[in-house]
């Protein structure tokens, strides 16, 4: 970043959060290294030097800090490619990468049929950011409808009388808006569509939920920092990717972004009763939850190739999971709770094999400690 970063920070509380943004999704370049699959089938779990993923950029900037925490404690290196979760999906299947990690679950049929499973590293907010003259961070509010219309093509202009209406005593410019969405299958836009699918009937009939969609209007950025850099440049534009402004929820409450207002929406998760962690969490109830909440998903194959890369894999999760949590909150992620993490801990015991033998016989941690 440039000194110039610096100064639009002072001047547009906007420029802070896209810079943020922009900067945190570029952390993790310094643990990649080596090509995937470097260190080959079998061996001893503390030879194995890289693990390699691919897939969603919505977690990537705290696996960038996990990773290079790890790297520091237990000298692995984590290379990761930010992606999006189609291309990590697609990664996955085809064997090119250890795990794969996707925002959007796989639905259990579909995991039985290519023989992975999934479990989920963490919760997080996808959020609209705007970049338009005289609006400030956190001041424009948008109701479900206002949003979907924007991305519609339905309401055009900042100053549209429904925006008007929508924000009293706010000064909104006479200016196109122009809409930024994800150019890439990404699961972040899987949330944010399925959000929309869930909030406007004319959306689910006219465009729906997915990875990628027909987008009605707009122009398209790859990745997160795809969407923050077209927004940053952009006067008028609005995506969804960091915190910017408040989103009215289910119960008619004007909420902002926090991890407070994720952990809400994630507080009626009831994990247990989820068949293979398949679990959407937008549009859930309560008048602190934010709206759009999702969790960002881990692909393994149930049979493994190398059982040294396996138990490898498991515990640097293991460790994320279990050591993680303060650079999560951190980065305004939400932890995946205790009991859901023994539920995953049971699932690598139950589910995780090479050669037809359990990768572990004990879901304890301490079967997995160096």
């Amino acid at each position: 970043m440039n000194t110039n970063a610096t100064d639009r920070t002072e001047r547009s509380p906007m420029w802070a959060v896209v810079t943020l943004a922009a900067a945190l999704l570029y952390l993790v370049v310094a643990v990649q290294c080596k090509r995937p699959g470097s260190d080959g089938p079998g061996g001893n779990a503390d030879s194995v030097s890289v693990i390699s993923g691919a897939g969603a950029t919505f977690p990537y900037p705290i696996y960038g800090q996990w990773a290079h925490r790890y790297h520091q404690l237990k000298k692995v290196k984590l290379n990761y490619q930010s992606i999006g979760s189609g291309g990590g999906i697609a990664q996955i299947k085809a064997k090119t990468v250890d795990f794969g990690a996707s925002d959007k679950p796989l639905k259990p049929q579909e995991l039985d049929k290519i023989g992975l499973i999934q479990f989920p590293m963490v919760i997080g907010g996808v959020v609209p950011v705007v970049n338009a003259p005289g609006i400030a961070a956190g001041k424009l509010k948008l109701t479900a409808t206002l949003l979907a219309e924007i991305y519609l093509g339905v309401v055009t202009k900042w100053n549209d009388p429904k925006l008007v209406a929508a924000n009293a005593g706010l000064t909104l410019p006479d200016k196109a808006i122009t809409v930024v969405h994800r150019s890439d299958g990404s699961g972040t836009t899987w949330i944010f569509t399925n959000y929309l699918s869930k909030v406007s009937p004319t959306w689910k009939a006219k465009v729906g939920n997915g990875k990628a969609v027909k987008w009605p209007v707009g122009v398209g950025g790859k990745g997160n920092e795809g969407v923050a850099s077209y927004v940053r440049r952009v006067a008028g534009s609005i995506g969804y990717v960091e915190f910017a402004y408040a989103l009215q929820n289910k119960s008619g409450k004007f909420v902002g972004p926090s991890i407070e207002s994720f952990q809400a929406a994630a507080a009626n998760a009831n994990w247990g009763k989820a068949p293979g962690f398949y679990l959407v969490l937008t549009d859930q109830p309560g008048a602190e939850s934010w709206p759009i909440t999702g969790a960002s998903f881990i692909l393994l194959y149930k049979k493994q190739r190398s059982k040294a890369k396996a138990i490898a894999m498991l515990r640097f999760f293991d460790w994320c999971l279990a050591h993680g949590s303060e650079m999560a909150k951190k980065l305004h992620y939400v932890p995946i709770p205790a009991n859901v993490v023994d539920l995953i801990r049971q699932k690598w015991q139950k589910e995780l094999s090479v050669d037809g033998k359990p990768v572990l016989t004990s879901p304890q941690v301490s079967q997995l400690a160096p």
